[in-house]
């Protein structure tokens, strides 16, 4: 056994002492190891009930004949730390969550390895770290939030409910009071955010990647079966361990394929555009961006989930799950069905017995909400490298759009003229110098788009930024600009007034200048100081790449 390295032998008398003096036993010694990364907390909602997520694997692996170990992680709520300076903070924890499992993976050699992870960058940055272990290892997170249920019996959420709010509050549409009355139903308890965002979008793809067992990404939290299927999760880490499957025999290229078209069949976060790529690269799986074009141009979106569609997780937990999409797309061999997961079984055989249980939350194939998949990549001499945006939650008539430009160096320069009324319809809002380096750390605009739709603008105002967007981000809002501002890319040199064209059908992003325009500004524009050389920060601000490239480190 790989934990033999810390526990076998003459040698290693002492190291079992330190772990006699934890209560450890020879038999329990005598068994495999299973490191358990747990990121439970009492800062995420998400999180709060992970301790008790991590006693159902526990049991698990004893049951199976292992002996559990747990390790703790560091996990931020991306709501909470949503528009203000926390926000710089969110992506660079993927970073240092992949970081710790990694060193407490590699200084301590399990056997086996099981992540609790739920919210947004705990998945990526677990699952990265299991792809550079390459140890058996399982994902079982802790399940999505309940949607709360407003004073109408009407289902009610973080996003569209409390973040939109503020907008129409803004707006004259709704009082303080209401919305103060949804503060208390909205996040009804435990779970990460009940729509199709981030985290959940990143949970129900370590399904199809076939990392996490059917049912991880949308088995409500509170639901006595995510504690059973926590508990199969432990018994499942002892057979990887039996059989040496690892993660690269998992999360192989056809994996991924098959993660990218659940993606576009459920209309998962832009934000899948950074982490799928960052996963892949640990996996040592080739990627390009425009994947994310051609499986779009295949896959339908046939599940129409919040924020930009009326249905929430439990919706889709009811309809079959992240399997039942899974097997509708196999009816026209639209995803690959031969990689193994961690059921010891193929995606076939996984899928083999399962139906879709309600064709309107999950719609057959001839019948999809959208031709076309959730994401889209447009380019053009805007974003040279590429830009991401969610298509399925832009109007009809925003997909194609000329507006004049109204430029911002930052987030709340932005907010305070959307809140403050003084945009204009047609104009393209740009928000600059919020990518991975020049924020640095690529907050999410959730507020500003958020209020946008909130103030009913949306229909004819667009959102262009090197920053990035929450899941709960709809409207025409085109993020993840690259080259950024910081590194001299063309967003750098727009002027307000300047005519931005989108062509969303034509995956097109331009602002309307000759090339000889557009090269005679770059040449006079200069780096602005660096907005952090200290900490983290600045460490991160140093090594960071392109949001092309999933905004990984060098």
């Amino acid at each position: 056994m790989r934990s033999d390295a810390m526990k076998k032998g003459l040698e290693k008398a002492p190291h079992r002492s330190l772990f006699k003096a934890m209560g450890y036993t020879n038999e329990e010694l005598a068994l495999p190891i299973i490191g358990i990364a747990n990121s439970a907390n009492e800062i995420v909602p998400g999180h709060i009930h992970l301790d008790k997520i991590c006693e159902a694997v526990k049991a698990g692996v004893r049951m199976a004949g292992g002996t559990p170990m747990e390790f703790r992680t560091i996990g931020i709520c991306d709501g909470i730390a949503m528009n203000h300076g926390g926000m710089k903070y969110s992506l660079p924890s993927r970073e240092v969550i992949a970081d710790s499992v990694e060193i407490t993976g590699k200084a301590m050699p399990f056997d086996g390895l099981v992540l609790i992870p739920n919210c947004d960058k705990v998945i990526p940055g677990m699952v990265m770290a299991a792809a550079r272990l390459n140890i058996p290892s399982i994902v079982i997170s802790g399940g999505p939030m309940l949607a709360g249920k407003d004073a109408e019996g009407k289902a009610c959420d973080l996003v569209q409910s409390m973040f939109e709010g503020v907008g129409r509050v803004a707006a004259k549409k709704m009082t303080e009071k209401e919305l103060a009355d949804l503060e208390d139903v909205a996040c009804p308890g435990a779970g990460s955010c009940s729509g199709m965002y981030t985290a959940n979008s990143m949970n129900c793809l370590c399904e199809a990647l076939g990392i996490a067992l059917p049912g991880n990404g949308t088995i409500p939290a509170v639901f006595a079966a995510r504690y059973r299927l926590a508990k199969h999760a432990g018994m499942r880490i002892i057979d990887l361990v039996k059989r040496n499957i690892r993660p690269r025999d998992i999360m192989t290229k056809n994996a991924f394929y098959n993660a990218f078209c659940v993606d576009m069949a459920f209309g998962g976060s832009s934000n899948t555009a950074l982490h799928l790529p960052a996963i892949a690269k640990e996996a040592q799986v080739e990627f390009d961006l425009n994947m994310i074009n051609e499986v779009s141009a295949k896959i339908p979106h046939i599940c129409n989930m919040a924020p930009a569609g009326p249905y929430h997780l439990q919706d889709l937990d009811n309809a079959g799950g992240v399997m039942a999409i899974m097997k509708e797309l196999s009816k026209k061999k639209l995803i690959k069905t031969t990689p193994i997961t961690v059921t010891g079984k193929t995606v076939e055989d996984n899928i083999k017995a399962v139906e879709v249980k309600n064709k309107e939350v999950i719609r057959p194939l001839n019948k999809p909400w959208h031709a076309t998949g959730g994401l889209a990549v447009l380019k053009g001499n805007l974003a040279p490298n590429g830009a991401i945006v969610k298509q399925i939650g832009v109007v009809a008539d925003m997909l194609t759009h000329v507006g004049p430009a109204r430029v911002f160096e930052s987030e709340e320069e932005a907010v305070a003229a959307i809140m403050g009324n003084k945009i204009k319809k047609n104009d393209v809002i740009v928000i600059r110098y919020e990518g991975p380096k020049g924020g640095p750390g690529m907050r999410e605009m959730l507020t500003p788009t958020s209020a946008l739709c909130g103030l009913g603008v949306d229909k004819y105002v667009a959102l262009i930024t090197d920053g990035r967007f929450s899941g709960g981000t709809r409207g025409c809002a085109i993020g993840h600009v690259s080259p950024e501002a910081a590194e001299g890319g063309p967003i750098a040199i727009i002027k307000d007034g300047d005519m931005i064209q989108i062509d969303i059908p034509k995956k097109k992003l331009d602002i309307r200048l000759t090339e000889m325009e557009i090269k005679t500004r770059l040449a006079r524009w200069k780096a602005p100081n660096a907005k952090a050389r200290e900490g983290v920060l600045g460490r991160y601000a140093k090594l960071v790449t392109s949001a092309s490239t999933g905004a990984v480190l060098k």
